[in-house]
């Protein structure tokens, strides 16, 4: 039986893109003195100067610090109801910068400073008409968790609503 389509729009157009290797992130580079910035920007927080050029990030890196978010961000926050924990963190990519970033693991036992870590797109909500509206997040890579699906991603714990 196949599965219905579902569609499916970023959460933000210009945050990632998605390619045969999977998703990336979009960053700027400054070409005066090399500073990269995410998300992108139109002046060099550094040089001040509008030299900016699209850059797409590593898609792994390593979790540099991480806490848990136990309760529900104010609005603008589209997040799923009820609301569940999620881990927040940031990871560090690279040659290039620092990420703020959703993680896929909310257990604080199982994550660790200077874990490898992958980017991966997850559900964030439901737009009215139904379309699924993707955010990024980082999962920690870990061989043969059982909680990986077969493509190697974990199941993210943000959760599903309309």
């Amino acid at each position: 039986m196949s599965r219905p389509v579902v569609r499916t729009r970023p959460v933000d157009d210009g945050l990632f893109v998605e390619g045969d290797d999977g998703p990336s992130l979009v960053a700027s580079s400054c070409r005066s003195c090399g500073t990269t910035t995410f998300p992108r920007q139109q002046s060099c927080p550094k040089c001040t100067r509008m030299d900016m050029t699209d850059r797409l990030l590593p898609r792994s890196g390593t979790l540099w610090s991480f806490t848990v978010q136990n309760f529900r961000p104010k609005p603008p926050y589209a997040g799923p109801e009820p609301f569940t924990p999620f881990g927040v963190g940031y990871v560090e990519l690279p040659g290039a910068v620092i990420v703020e970033a959703v993680l896929t693991e909310n257990d604080p036992q199982r994550l660790h400073i200077g874990e490898p870590m992958e980017l991966v797109l997850v559900p964030l909500c439901h737009d009215d008409d139904g379309t699924q509206v993707l955010t990024y997040a980082f999962s920690p890579v870990r061989s043969g968790d059982p909680e990986r699906g077969s493509d190697g991603n974990q199941t993210p714990n943000l959760g599903n609503h309309k």
